[in-house]
């Protein structure tokens, strides 16, 4: 199981440039201890339960091996994600969580950029285990039935190290569905399965605090 760090660049209005996208992939592809790094970037998506607004400019996710080669990173080497001109001014927010892989039954090698909707439950649940039990008991088989669906990823809080200086996240939960493209996202938050899971949230356990759903455009650089 891996690590999954994520960094997310809050600045409304902004776009990270095509210069900074080659200089996060650069620093992400010489890290130690690295099963995957994605960069997200916003991607328009229609869903018929929710809007939460312009997504952030700019995401990253990095799959460390293991905690302690994330907590090295840190140290040091992602540095210069913290100095992107063109997101200059962002308040920057970082979170590492345990990350949940569940396979679906058409997922090719993805080899062009994909769409992700990604997920974020910032509140605080009433009973943490009886969420997260429900949470990945029942949702994730009602996701691999999207159409079209490739990935299905969730995630779970841990305590970890960071001397960043970044601000710390702490959502209780995250998690992401990818499709090949915004198009293909929508058609499938457009199906039968999207009222499918609309049921199941009104089961959830109790939970205080809001969720995000964000289209993003996916590119992986490692």
């Amino acid at each position: 199981m891996t690590i999954s760090w994520f960094v997310t660049f809050h600045l409304p209005g902004s776009r990270v440039s095509d210069a900074d996208m080659r200089h996060a992939a650069e620093i992400l592809t010489a890290l130690a201890g690295v099963a995957e790094a994605l960069l997200f970037t916003p991607a328009g998506a229609h869903d018929p339960y929710l809007d939460d607004g312009a997504p952030p400019p700019f995401v990253i996710q990095v799959k460390f091996t293991t905690i302690e080669a994330l907590e090295t990173a840190t140290r040091g080497a992602v540095a210069g994600l913290g100095a992107l001109p063109s997101l200059a001014g962002a308040e920057i927010g970082e979170q590492a969580m345990l990350t949940r892989v569940f396979p679906v039954s058409d997922a090719p090698v993805a080899d062009t950029p994909r769409c992700t909707y990604l997920v974020a439950y910032e509140g605080e649940a009433e009973d943490m285990n009886a969420w997260l039990s429900h949470y990945i008991l029942h949702h994730p088989p009602i996701m691999a039935r999207f159409p079209g669906i490739r990935e299905i990823e969730i995630y779970s809080r841990l305590d970890w190290c960071s001397a960043t200086g970044w601000r710390r996240e702490n959502a209780m939960q995250r998690n992401k569905v990818v499709f090949d493209s915004p198009e293909a996202l929508t058609a499938a938050l457009n199906s039968p399965v999207r009222h499918e899971m609309r049921e199941d949230f009104a089961r959830f356990p109790p939970f205080t605090g809001g969720n995000t759903h964000f289209p993003m455009w996916t590119v992986r650089v490692v």
